[in-house]
């Protein structure tokens, strides 16, 4: 047996028995050719996006938490909604997002900066996407990047409206702005974790290791 015959039959073993359908994955691989409409999950053709992307951020796979509140406004009550449920302080690091900082977080303890083992970040995606449950920040001088990795817990906000359908809906909605390319995109799907120490999952290995996500039906 040669390398590639013990790589293979390594493969084999892996799946535990199961067969792959041939077919089916030559039909696949055409249809990335075809376009991407044709490959898109057809239970995210026709549900609400909003009610999709709930569904999506709350499965196991990503095991974000949610809330709801009608308008921005509300979102100062929805981070004290959280922390209390928590058992946590008032005490938030504010991503410097103009929409943001224009509410009213009397009460809060806003810190001047952002430390390594802060506990608590509230900040703004500018985009949700429906079928994988994710969050869109790009970098800038409202969206440090930090602001989505150091902190325990990650509070985001996001806007109905700016809620996607699909990953190519996000990528048209940002070249429809106008503005350049950002330096840095995060796709965030979900609180950190890894599977690298022996198979088993850590979350906040890298990132927070908890992410509640708010909806504001409306600006």
């Amino acid at each position: 047996m040669n390398s590639r015959d013990t790589i293979l039959a390594a493969v084999r073993g892996g799946l535990g028995g199961q067969t792959v359908d041939a077919e089916r994955v030559r039909r696949e691989a055409a249809s990335l050719l075809d376009g991407s409409e044709a490959a898109r999950p057809a239970y995210a053709a026709t549900a609400p996006v909003v009610d999709l992307f709930a569904a999506r951020v709350t499965s196991p796979k990503v095991s974000a938490s949610i809330d709801y509140v009608a308008q921005l406004q509300d979102m100062p009550a929805a981070v004290a909604r959280y922390l209390d449920a928590k058992g946590l302080p008032q005490r938030i690091a504010l991503q410097p997002a103009v929409a943001l900082r224009a509410l009213d977080w009397s009460g809060f303890e806003l810190p001047d900066t952002l430390t390594a083992n802060e506990p608590v970040g509230v900040g703004m995606a500018l985009w949700g996407i429906a079928e994988t449950g994710s969050l869109v920040f790009h970098s800038g001088p409202e969206t440090p990047i930090l602001a989505n990795f150091l902190p325990l817990h990650h509070i985001v906000l996001v806007r109905a409206a700016t809620i996607v359908r699909y990953l190519e809906d996000y990528a048209a909605a940002a070249q429809s702005t106008g503005r350049p390319p950002p330096r840095n995109v995060n796709i965030i799907t979900g609180a950190s974790g890894t599977t690298d120490i022996e198979g088993s999952l850590v979350l906040g290995a890298h990132g927070p290791k908890y992410l509640h996500i708010v909806i504001a039906a409306t600006t």
